[in-house]
């Protein structure tokens, strides 16, 4: 039954996307709005089919329907019940269903919004857009990726879920948040896409999709945050980034998302970057595709990666097409995407935003050219080629570095130009803050090394232009003042500083240390040790059973708090997977994990790692998230611009308020 109603769900979405498609196209080219309204219907029909589907297989795994081939590759009689649940999306076919839920989760939310105008060609070029990404998804489940195939010899029992995807309850929520986000893209890009098939190339339409934009990005930012949570407490290295290419293959869209999201004000105050921000939207749902890629094709080995598969050759070339239609259609377009205006001066808001998309597009490159020229060598020379850890720290500090400044710099910059008495006593506050945080570190904090100690200076200083700017507007509006895209945005940029710092901190002054524990002190197996001030004493062994694993492990004892790493073993895995146990501070994160079991002369051998300020990362996460869902709301003194019914004048500009005061503060640099 569950294999019916799945294969079921998957069709109707499948007869949706294409019927939508279909009535569309012959709506749009008869200009017929009665077809194009259609939209509505065909939208909740492709939700209800995903919805089913989804429904279907949750059911299967719950209740261990083991004729279906995914649930018997990767269910469990054993897997307790939220990795049960989330098993859906561990394996390549659940994860395509999941997104084909989500995307039809979308479509229908911008059905809704745009309910009362479904007829204007632009909303019906952007449906029609959804429609043929949600068209490709539906089609890989009936093809390769099928979740519904089953078994003629059904067993009773499967191996569960890969061992390190039930051990830590981030994993329910972490790919999830990843998938909103990549999904979230398809919103702006098919508006985009709307607009230049249409002609309509004003700047009102941008004012709806940026809003769509910071959603996708905040879904985004908190799966990214998530994922480096539960690599720091789950794979017992002590790190939480390792330039893993499917990590980096969710940080690339975030970085040309975050370039569109800070552009796209100066095309909406100057109708200016059309191009550019046009090619990000693009080259940002692009790099979504290409992650997927990355992540189901089986080209990469890693953790995060699933196993060899068939539709990789598919993802590849529903990205080539993506890349061939974008290029062409903004090509075609390319006369009417010329804007008149141009950059007064360097110093200014819009310099700073070139400048700040300069990097952003640098950052991408970087990595982009780190993750895939692996595969590109072995393509041509079949031989792999290791590109490491030291390229991505080499090349991209620099970059991490121009990003901070430009922070610090960009918030007191006016419009048009920026008078030398204005920069000076703007920046008079923000440098002396810069310094306190410097001296503070090198004085208190014994903190050395020139790249951590600028990395700091330049917080420090980002840190009080944001502070400036939001003292400025609560003293203007009161807490109100904080609401709206700059003042969210200046937000957002205290979550990255955050980050930043942390992130300097946790590389630069890490503390790694293997020792040897005995219950009873013997020459070099002492019972307490001490690393980076913190006392680390060995109290027992421990183990425990159950159907699910099987787990030995030891307590210590540190600064007086029990903590208890484990090595656990999980009925379809022939080798112990550690899982640290971590202390946690506003200082610094102590780490233990088992690098061996304790043997039967009361010996244990651990790995202890130390680094200060980590837990600054999750607490940046959390502002930068706080700050985005600030920043996509209008402020008291903004009011937003319908992107479809209103006018755009002649001259290209959008329409909306008048000429900000100088001192209105802009978002720049990290963050919306």
């Amino acid at each position: 039954m569950n294999a019916a109603f799945g294969t079921g769900g998957v069709i109707l979405g499948l007869v949706g996307s294409l019927g939508a498609i279909i009535t569309l196209a012959i709506g749009i080219r008869g200009n017929r709005a009665h077809l194009m309204r259609m939209s509505k219907t065909y939208a909740l029909m492709v939700f209800a089919g995903g919805l089913v589907a989804f429904a279907a297989m949750e059911r299967a795994l719950i209740t261990r329907d083991f004729s279906l081939k995914f649930v018997a590759n990767n269910g469990s009689a054993a897997t307790p019940a939220l990795y049960n649940f989330a098993t859906l999306w561990s394996a390549l076919e659940g994860s395509i269903l999941l997104w084909s839920l989500i995307l039809a989760g979308y479509i229908v939310a911008v059905m809704w919004k745009f309910r009362a105008r479904l007829a204007d060609p632009l909303v019906a070029w952007a449906m029609l857009t959804m429609f043929v990404v949600s068209l490709f998804f539906f089609t890989l489940m009936m093809g390769p990726a099928n979740p519904f195939r089953t078994l003629a010899d059904v067993p009773t029992d499967g191996p569960g879920p890969n061992p390190l995807l039930q051990n830590h309850p981030l994993m329910a929520f972490h790919p999830p948040m990843l998938y909103l986000g990549y999904v979230g893209f398809t919103v702006p890009f098919a508006f985009a896409i709307a607009a230049l098939v249409t002609g309509r190339l004003g700047e009102g339409w941008l004012v709806e999709t940026r809003r769509w934009t910071i959603f996708a990005w905040t879904f985004l930012t908190i799966g990214i945050v998530l994922g480096a949570w539960w690599s720091h407490e789950v794979l017992g290295w002590g790190g939480y980034w390792a330039w893993d290419p499917v990590e980096n293959a969710s940080f690339l869209p975030w970085l040309t998302a975050t370039a569109f999201i800070h552009s796209v004000m100066v095309q909406e105050r100057r109708g200016m970057l059309r191009v550019w921000n046009l090619s990000l939207l693009c080259a940002t749902f692009s790099l979504t595709i290409l992650g997927t890629f990355l992540t189901r094709s089986g080209v990469v080995d890693s953790v995060h990666a699933f196993s060899n598969s068939t539709i990789g050759p598919l993802l590849l070339g529903f990205f080539g097409l993506i890349v061939a239609v974008t290029v062409g259609l903004v090509a075609w377009r390319g006369d009417r995407l010329r804007s008149p205006a141009r950059i007064d001066s360097p110093a200014s808001r819009e310099g700073a935003f070139l400048l700040n998309n300069i990097v952003f597009a640098a950052f991408a490159f970087v990595v982009l050219l780190g993750t895939v020229f692996p595969l590109i060598s072995e393509a041509l020379t079949d031989d792999r080629v290791t590109v490491g850890v030291p390229y991505f720290e080499r090349m991209t500090m620099p970059i991490g570095l121009m990003l901070l400044f430009l922070m610090a710099m960009a918030p007191v910059l006016p419009w048009r130009k920026a008078s030398t008495e204005t920069l000076r006593t703007r920046l008079l506050w923000p440098g002396w803050i810069g310094t306190g945080v410097l001296l503070f570190a090198v004085l208190v904090a014994g903190a050395r090394g020139f790249a951590p100690l600028l990395a700091f200076f330049l917080a420090g200083f980002a840190g009080g232009a944001a502070l400036r700017q939001l003292v400025l507007a609560t003293r203007r509006q009161g807490w109100r003042g904080l609401v709206g895209r700059t003042n969210g945005g200046m937000i957002v940029h205290l979550g990255v500083l955050m980050i930043g710092v942390a992130f300097a901190a946790s590389n630069s002054y890490s503390i790694e240390r293997d020792a040897r524990f005995c219950l009873e002190a013997t020459t070099g197996c002492p019972t307490t040790i001490t690393v980076s001030g913190h006392t680390i004493s060995y109290v027992k062994a421990t183990a425990s059973s159950s159907p699910a694993r099987q787990q030995v492990g030891a307590q210590f004892r540190i600064d007086g708090k029990i903590y208890e790493p484990v090595l656990q073993k999980f009925p379809n895995g022939s080798q112990q997977i550690g899982k640290p146990s971590v202390k946690n501070t506003l200082t610094d994160s102590v780490l233990l994990s088992l690098t061996d079991p304790p043997t039967s002369t009361g010996s244990v051998a651990l790995k202890i790692v130390v680094q200060p300020l980590i837990v600054w990362l999750w607490i940046g996460g959390t502002v930068m998230a706080i700050g985005s869902i600030m920043a996509a709301f209008p402020g008291s003194r903004r009011r937003p611009v319908d992107p479809v019914s209103a006018p755009v004048p002649a001259s290209g500009r959008p329409p909306g308020p008048p000429a900000d005061p100088v001192d209105e503060p802009v978002s720049v640099g990290v963050g919306p």
